[in-house]
């Protein structure tokens, strides 16, 4: 560990983590990374992580990432490997065998990574490993010092994929949900960015709102970290425990961003023939293609003791074979199958110090996903509706249709360019926002229309998440820092308000006695808020839950000529009283009582 450098960093500021003890040092097996990084910690736990390169920086966001969730760590690292069923048993099979082609192509690809990038994924293996020989006792019992940089970059290639696949295998009749009921209208992430026209302060500013978990979970954990290199990068904001750089939001001295999930539709599925006379091959511009066989093997530990499966993936020149008849072969052509840069993107972004250097290190396209709001001090907010999304040849399959080809030409070859995606810079109202609806409203006075190029364009939608949005962002104005974190916080209920006359009006006339009686009474009392001393909350969002689940619906549904004052109303006043005496029982079970404050 490096002596600190120059003044204390503050009151808030505490030095909890070590990186160097007498195992850890001089000894040649970190290769001098613990002596040139220094980890200090909040009262709070954040680590502020200063070091001389980026290697050095990885290996100590690796060593946190190991002292705050080393399971978790040590399991991901090993599910990449395709190894999990080795150590956690026959459950995992399926799941190693999928990791097993992403790491075929993350070996591939390894070599072709910036010079940076490499590094990084060096230091950070490095901590790991470090950390598993100093402190056997806090990671499982099977794991061993053995992971590598490759391991690292196959925590993040080809994302999408398996989404995509399950989804078309599923044989879904919509890939988004058609009606906006109760059950769409749930947590997500947010996204504000202010012009310096509507600020008190007259410089832009950004709020990032995930809505993900900060604690232990399987997949994905965001983790707050400040790292600094000094010359190469400052930045503040979430990462992802067992990664460098993933899916980052935050901020430098300069700008800052916030990223909200589009799914946007990055891959078609093609039906393909089978040769007739080669069911090893396949018919493409009448000629027959033989298919490519890869075969991998998966080991997994079972009551008799460590057993060896085998299967066969296809591949073709249009992408992985996902099934297969007879006649037919089912294939899927991603803009993601392959991606292996995104870290070298997020680097960048992190490094730019302008918007136009913001948006060439965008410009590399390895994030083929997420909505991006960005704000900067000079003053400049900005939207782009990001995503790899094809040029099509034919009309979307939207992940449920195979799109029968015979021809190359039939196939989807170019991406929609960076700058011809939705995007806007700048609006005269001084706003923009997004919460995870589509990109047409992303400022109300200033509407944005699907490209013209043929691609699978999103639909328009407002959900109302988006529109209390709109809302709190139209009537700010002047708007100072503390104020912006209160409208950040605003408890308010707006299915409440859309929807409580009716349902006031439909237990009133269902003449309610007992609980229900007092029930309705609470309701009438409620502020429509989700305050902590807030009653009558709880009792209607389990409301909401149950009518959802007895498909009630808004008798009017959200219309786009309506965006911000629909839905609204109740299409069942006698199914709205059905399912609010359902909620009595289930919120009474639950809390003992309908009259419980919404922070109990």
């Amino acid at each position: 560990m490096k002596a600190p450098r120059g003044a204390s960093l503050g009151r808030a500021l505490l030095l909890l983590s070590v990186l160097c003890t007498p195992l850890g040092c001089g000894d040649g097996k970190t290769t001098g990374y613990a002596d040139r990084v220094e980890i200090r910690r909040t009262s709070y736990g954040v680590p502020h992580i200063l070091a001389d390169d980026l290697g050095a920086m990885a290996y100590g966001l690796g060593w946190v990432h190991m002292e705050d969730y080393g399971h978790l760590v040590v399991e991901r690292l090993t599910m990449v490997r395709g190894e999990l069923a080795l150590f956690k048993g026959e459950d995992h099979v399926d799941s190693d065998f999928w990791w097993r082609r992403r790491y075929q192509q993350a070996v591939k690809t390894y070599p072709s990574l910036a010079a940076d990038t490499h590094d990084m994924y060096e230091g950070y293996v490095a901590a790991v490993n470090r950390y598993i020989e100093l402190h056997p006792e806090r990671v499982p019992e099977w794991a061993a010092p053995r992971f590598t940089a490759v391991d690292i970059a196959a925590h993040w290639v080809d994302e999408r994929l398996d989404g995509a696949t399950r989804r078309f295998l599923a044989s879904q009749e919509a890939r988004e949900a058609a009606r906006d009921s109760a059950a769409a209208s749930g947590d997500g992430s947010n996204a504000w960015a202010i012009g310096p026209s509507r600020t008190a302060s007259g410089h832009s500013m950004l709020v990032r709102n995930p809505h993900l978990s900060w604690g232990a979970g399987r997949y994905s954990v965001y983790y707050e970290a400040h790292i600094t290199v000094p010359g190469v990068i400052d930045f503040y904001g979430d990462f992802r425990v067992g990664y460098p750089m993933y899916f980052n939001g935050g901020f430098n001295a300069n700008l800052g961003w916030a990223t909200t999930n589009n799914s946007p539709d990055v891959e078609e599925f093609y039906a393909l023939s089978v040769d007739p006379d080669d069911s090893d091959a396949y018919l493409l511009d009448g000629e027959s293609v033989p298919l490519q066989t890869t075969e991998f093997q998966v080991k997994f530990t079972s009551s008799a003791g460590l057993e060896t499966v085998t299967r066969e993936f296809l591949d073709t020149e249009i992408g992985p074979v996902v099934d297969r008849t007879a006649d037919t072969l089912y294939v899927v052509r991603s803009a993601d199958w392959g991606e292996y840069r995104r870290t070298e993107q997020f680097l960048r972004m992190m490094q730019a110090s302008t918007l136009d250097e913001w948006k060439d290190a965008m410009r590399l396209r390895a994030m083929k996903e997420s909505s991006f709001t960005y704000a900067d001090a000079a003053g400049n907010i900005f939207y782009v509706w990001n995503a790899a999304i094809p040029i099509l040849p034919h009309p979307s399959g939207r992940d449920t249709v195979a799109i029968p080809v015979s021809s190359r030409s039939e196939v989807w070859q170019e991406l929609v360019p960076f700058d011809s995606l939705p995007q806007l810079l700048n609006p005269t109202t001084g706003y923009l926002h997004n919460e995870n609806d589509s990109f047409h409203y992303t400022n109300l006075e200033q509407f944005l229309e699907a490209p013209s190029v043929p691609a699978a364009w999103p639909e328009r939608r407002l959900r109302l998440r988006s529109q209390l949005g709109v809302e709190l962002l139209r009537g700010a104005d002047n708007v100072t820092l503390e104020q912006l974190i209160e409208l950040k916080h605003s408890p308010r209920m707006l299915m409440a308000d859309r929807v409580k006359p009716d349902l006031v009006r439909a237990l009133s006339a269902s003449r309610p006695v007992g609980e229900v009686a007092s029930a309705l009474e609470l309701l009438e009392a409620w502020d429509n808020t989700s305050r902590l001393d807030s009653r009558g909350g709880v009792l209607f969002d389990r409301w909401v839950g149950q009518y959802d689940e007895m498909g009630g619906d808004y008798a009017d549904a959200w219309n786009p000529d309506e965006p911000t004052t629909t839905p609204r109303g109740l299409d069942s006043p006698e199914l709205a009283a059905e399912a609010f005496a359902a909620a009595v029982q289930e919120t009474t079970e639950l809390y003992g009582s309908t009259d419980v404050a919404w922070g109990d």
